[in-house]
């Protein structure tokens, strides 16, 4: 796979994502696809079993995905994406690996915002 080639599968990945039609993501998936999420020490193995916990995922609305930055290399990718359902928000860290073209594995991140420290207010400045 050609360098950045990697970035192209990751964005048509969160394009597919954004459809809301979460089957037809396995389109950039390899037949041995695994998302794990380190944080819940959860394995999602196959496009199946993904597409239906992202359908199965209690949302009040369709998903809306707003990739924020994606750096790609040869064979891995990662994405910093906005994730909302209109009430519900989130920030994914993804790491992608490739084989063949496909993404074979993500290993993804949801981190908790928290409120800044009063300790280095004189430091910082608020963002939006």
């Amino acid at each position: 796979m050609p360098f950045n080639e990697e970035a192209e599968v990751v964005r048509e990945f969160w394009r597919l994502m954004a459809t809301n039609d979460f089957h037809s993501v396995a389109a950039v998936l390899a037949p041995e696809f695994v998302l794990e999420w380190p944080q819940s020490k959860e394995r999602i193995r196959g496009a199946e079993r993904f597409a239906r916990m992202n359908h199965e995922y209690p949302a009040h609305g369709r998903w809306e995905f707003i990739v924020n930055r994606i750096v790609a290399g040869e064979l891995e990718a990662v994405s910093d994406v906005s994730v909302t359902d209109g009430v519900q928000t989130g920030r994914a860290i993804s790491f992608f690996t490739f084989a063949r073209g496909e993404i074979s594995r993500i290993v993804e991140f949801w981190p908790e915002p928290f409120a800044a420290p009063a300790n280095r207010a004189h430091l910082v400045e608020v963002m939006p």
